[in-house]
């Protein structure tokens, strides 16, 4: 090595790798990966509910759509229990419930799941979206009744 390699070395710090999103455990947020992030382009957050307490990272696949990547929950909407996240906010509860498992506890603040399950078609309508429907319905009815009613 030459004096001016040796002189280029020592004014370059060693590389640091910058650690990854949660790993650390000192962050606002539990980090909740519900996909690979290998099958998207590019990403945007999206406030969920109150400003800053839930947020879904979303990412966009190469044929365009749009599908959730990350679910990002505020450490003042949840806590841990041993390994187990637990949602103290309605939001937080809603969101822990409607992901296809139960989160399991990584690194730092991060926990891997699996999105909601994917319904075929041939099973569908489910009950609760036929529940819903009939109760839609009924609104509709009732809303249009009350329109012509005050119409008279």
């Amino acid at each position: 090595m030459t004096t001016k390699q040796e002189k280029l070395q020592k004014a370059q710090p060693q590389e640091k790798k910058r650690a990854k999103p949660g790993t650390k455990g000192d962050g606002d947020y539990f980090r909740i990966t519900v996909r690979p992030k290998e099958g998207f382009v590019t990403f945007r957050y999206d406030d969920v509910g109150e400003k800053g307490h839930i947020l879904r990272l979303a990412g966009k696949r190469r044929g365009g759509s749009w599908d959730t990547q990350v679910w990002l929950i505020s450490k003042k909407d949840a806590h841990l229990e041993g390994e187990t996240l637990v949602g103290d906010t309605e939001d937080a509860r809603s969101v822990l419930a409607a992901l296809g498992s139960k989160p399991k506890h990584g690194e730092g603040d991060v926990f891997v799941a699996q999105d909601r399950p994917n319904v075929p078609e041939s099973q569908k309508p489910t009950k609760a979206q036929q529940t819903a429907w009939r109760e839609n319905i009924k609104k509709a009815q009732q809303a249009s009744q009350t329109r012509t009613a005050q119409k008279k």
